[in-house]
């Protein structure tokens, strides 16, 4: 081995071999801060962990990386299990990373906060996406397993409150790798064939792993999606799942969802009750007061005697007309006092009272000669009397 040569790559593959035949390198635990994380098109997951004095680069591969319920970020400090081997082209050993946790904080409870900071973000929690309920749903569609106490809850609880409501029960897994797609095509297809005005989506309780398809992306969005109005009823009241944030209403069993979806007949009857009550009241008092209007009308005199409206409104028209006539008489005296005062005053402002005591007016043609000035030699002009005119000449 001393005067052995080897090359760069036999070198390398021997240091490989001897650090894969190391139990103590086979299955590590490696607790570190993440650093220049990238994931590829291909789906593998290269990174480096580092503390306050060293780095170790690590990889992982595609096969590994979907198991991840959470997404790696630079700066997470996290628990990477895998071994450590070398990759011959580089020279570098590595380790390669099998799976994965968030130090300290569970790997299920970090993609929830992850996946619940990304949909918020996008506006899917937002009240102004929430439809209202139905009042009185005429079919209800429940989105869960088939078997199980919550689905004879559910049918149970609807049938006593709202038996004219129709059930029907999209049967699917809620529980396994499987479950969160099942549940999300079961939304589609209830909104593709309309097959309810109500869609109540869930199950019974369990360990935060068996509710977990209800976290999934997929399941959210296609209740964000869903134009029927959704009531997520997922576990028991402290359980709370992304379909409960993304859903209209968030029931916190699936028997409270039942309550909710639908009224309860007993109060719906007392309040048609009560409705009928009131309604019966009330035409009772309007009976009552047209009764009262009928008696006062047939106890009028215009009804006893028809005549004497008719005699009332002719002793009306002839006070009205003596009325009138008073008063046109004695607009006529004003007129024709007036007029005589008038009368009086132009008399005795006109000319032929002057003419009357002896006086004359000289006129040519219509013009008054009211000057000699205006004469001269052989003019001739009108002397106007009281009785009459006489032609003139002037002869000086």
């Amino acid at each position: 081995m001393d005067n052995y040569i080897f090359s760069v790559t036999a070198l390398n593959n021997y240091i490989k071999e001897l650090m894969d035949s190391d139990p103590g390198l086979a299955a590590v635990t490696v607790r570190g801060e993440i650093s220049n994380y990238k994931a590829y098109p291909s789906g593998h997951h290269y990174f480096s962990l580092k503390d306050e004095s060293g780095a170790l680069k690590c990889v992982m591969f595609k096969g590994n990386a979907i198991h991840l319920r959470f997404r790696p970020q630079n700066g997470m400090r996290v628990v990477a299990m895998g071994r450590v081997s070398v990759f011959p082209r580089d020279g570098a050993y590595q380790l390669y990373v099998t799976a994965m946790m968030p130090d300290g904080v569970g790997d299920l409870h970090m993609a929830f906060e992850q996946l619940k900071e990304k949909l918020q973000g996008e506006g899917l929690f937002a009240q102004e996406h929430k439809k209202p309920l139905p009042v009185y749903p005429e079919k209800i569609a429940l989105i869960t397993s088939p078997v199980g106490a919550a689905v004879r809850d559910m049918i149970r609880i609807l049938g006593a409150r709202w038996p004219m409501a129709e059930v029907c029960v999209l049967p699917v897994r809620v529980q396994g790798a499987e479950a969160a797609g099942e549940i999300a095509r079961a939304i589609a297809y209830a909104n593709a064939c309309q097959v309810a005005d109500l869609l109540i989506v869930g199950r019974g309780g369990g360990s935060m792993e068996d509710l977990w398809c209800f976290n999934e992306e997929i399941v959210a969005r296609a209740i964000y999606a869903s134009e029927l109005p959704v009531i997520s009823a997922v576990g028991h009241e402290p359980d709370v799942t992304i379909s409960d944030l993304v859903a209209d209403v968030r029931a916190a069993t699936p028997s409270n969802a039942a309550e909710l979806a639908v009224a309860d007949q007993n109060d719906v009857y007392a309040w048609v009750q009560e409705l009928s009550q009131r309604l019966g009241q009330q035409m009772a008092r309007e009976l009552r007061r047209e009764r009262e209007r009928l008696d006062c009308l047939q106890n009028s005199r215009a009804l006893q005697d028809p005549m004497w409206l008719i005699e009332e409104r002719r002793m009306w028209l002839d006070r009205s007309r003596e009325q009138m006539g008073a008063a046109l008489r004695h607009c006529v005296a004003q007129e024709r006092t007036r007029f005589a005062a008038a009368a009086g005053k132009l008399d005795a402002l006109s000319p032929l009272k002057v003419l009357g005591r002896g006086y004359a007016i000289p006129k040519r043609g219509e013009t008054v000669i009211t000057s000699v000035k205006s004469l001269k030699a052989k003019d001739e002009f009108v002397l106007q009397l009281r009785d009459g005119a006489v032609d003139c000449q002037v002869k000086g």
